[in-house]
């Protein structure tokens, strides 16, 4: 899990999980919306990877990034109970 959170601690790291919400991207795609090179983007992605934030699936010679729902949702689930919530307290209050 400290990975995880150590991935989401870079704000391009946040901003390429939000790019990721809608569809699967390539890392090339990625790299069209943000002012840094493609290897500096590679390398983050490999840190999402890492931190199982993003799976990937190879289309060809393409690799694509999709967001993981689930580990999203553990590191929520993690930080409601930090704060002495659970998904059923949450949606109460």
């Amino acid at each position: 899990m400290s990975d995880a959170f150590k991935a989401l601690s870079h704000p391009i790291r946040r901003q390429i999980l939000g790019l990721l919400k809608t569809d699967a991207k390539s890392s090339g795609d990625l790299t069209e919306a943000f002012s840094v090179s493609w290897p500096t983007i590679s390398n983050h992605l490999s840190v999402l990877k890492e931190a199982q934030l993003v799976t990937t699936e190879r289309r060809g010679t393409t690799i694509l990034y999709h967001l993981n729902p689930s580990k999203i949702e553990q590191i929520g689930s993690c930080l409601l109970e930090l704060i002495g919530q659970t998904k059923a307290t949450s949606k109460a209050g």
